[in-house]
């Protein structure tokens, strides 16, 4: 396995090489065939500045963060569970921020008008948040007892967490109106065509604060994949590392699933890939998985804005397309090396 192995400077630079063409590309490509370098050299029109600063350059940003938020709670949630098919939706986090945005997408016209007016283009997010911290502050509860987490009491609370809030979602779908549906369907699907500075304002604080929290982890991580027990015996705090990692992706996802919708494959194929290139150390799997994320989502929403133009393919759909073949030749490739 070793032999195979990459450079790490070999894989991060053509990782940073990948992230740079991506940026260009995605402040490059469009209708109006602005470069994002032209105001270098003269003077852009206001439509020419808004195209460049208020829509192509958030959307980049925020893109960048969503992808390596998911990436890296993907590597987290591998490490977490010793598996190399866990995934964010395990814990129920995805579902739970994904109920909450249903609700405030069905149910949101019935609140106050106040209340309405106050959260603004908030209303969604701020119900997405509070679905996946809802989300894991019931699997705490229900995993956790006498000071310690099982992680396969969660596992399991998650898929029945994932399964309830699916239900519920079904019900809220089922009594939409034809508008809602639109809406939710597109939102669903995962979508950055609504980014702006107010949306990355929002989520940007937590995405960089879980990502910037992620390699406090590293040795814990590491020294948990020999089993909980020993990583006690080399004084790892083991029920803090677990607090920790499960925090970080719910953070991380439901932040990710409150600006994006639902995005998938980014948390299995991702990490999966740069182990197999460099190794499963965390102390190098979490940023360069962090990078490749990055990378990934920015070229995806890139492909997606150009492929059907004028029409914008969910990212979603684009992301499910080459992740699954991808994970799945993975999987078959691997299928002897792998302990599921």
């Amino acid at each position: 396995m070793a032999a195979h192995r990459l450079p790490v400077p070999v894989v991060g630079g053509a990782l940073g090489v990948l992230l740079g063409a991506a940026t260009v590309a995605s402040l490059s490509l469009g209708a109006s065939g602005l470069l994002p370098w032209e105001p270098l050299w003269r003077e852009i029109s206001p439509t020419e500045r808004a195209i460049l600063f208020d829509i192509r350059l958030p959307r980049l940003l925020l893109g960048a963060l969503v992808g390596a938020g998911l990436a890296v709670s993907g590597a987290l949630m591998q490490g977490l569970f010793r598996n190399p098919l866990a995934d964010p939706g395990l814990v129920g986090v995805g579902a739970g921020a994904g109920l909450g945005a249903v609700i405030a997408i069905v149910l949101g016209g019935a609140l106050p008008a106040a209340l309405r007016a106050a959260t603004g283009i908030y209303l969604v997010p701020i119900f997405a948040f509070a679905g996946g911290w809802a989300a894991t502050l019931i699997l705490y509860r229900v995993a956790s007892a006498r000071g310690q987490t099982s992680i396969a009491t969660m596992l399991l609370a998650g898929i029945v967490l994932g399964a309830l809030a699916g239900a519920v979602t079904g019900l809220l779908i089922f009594a939409a109106d034809d508008a809602q549906l639109r809406d939710l369907t597109f939102w669903g699907l995962g979508s950055l065509a609504g980014a702006n500075w107010p949306k990355l304002a929002a989520a940007a604080p937590i995405l960089i604060l879980g990502l910037l929290s992620t390699p406090l982890l590293a040795r814990g991580l590491d020294a948990m994949a020999l089993g909980e027990p020993v990583a006690r015996h080399m004084g790892v705090p083991v029920e803090r590392v677990k607090r920790g990692a499960i925090l970080a992706v719910a953070a991380m996802t439901g932040a990710s699933v409150a600006v994006s919708g639902g995005i998938g494959f980014l948390g299995i194929v991702v990490p999966h890939i740069l182990r197999l290139a460099i190794g499963p150390g965390h102390r190098l799997l979490l940023p360069l998985s962090a990078l490749f994320g990055a990378a990934l989502l920015v070229a995806a929403d890139t492909a997606a804005r150009l492929l059907v133009a004028p029409a914008e393919l969910p990212i979603g759909i684009l992301m499910a397309l080459i992740g699954a073949p991808v994970f799945l030749w993975i999987l078959l490739a691997r299928r002897a090396h792998l302990e599921i």
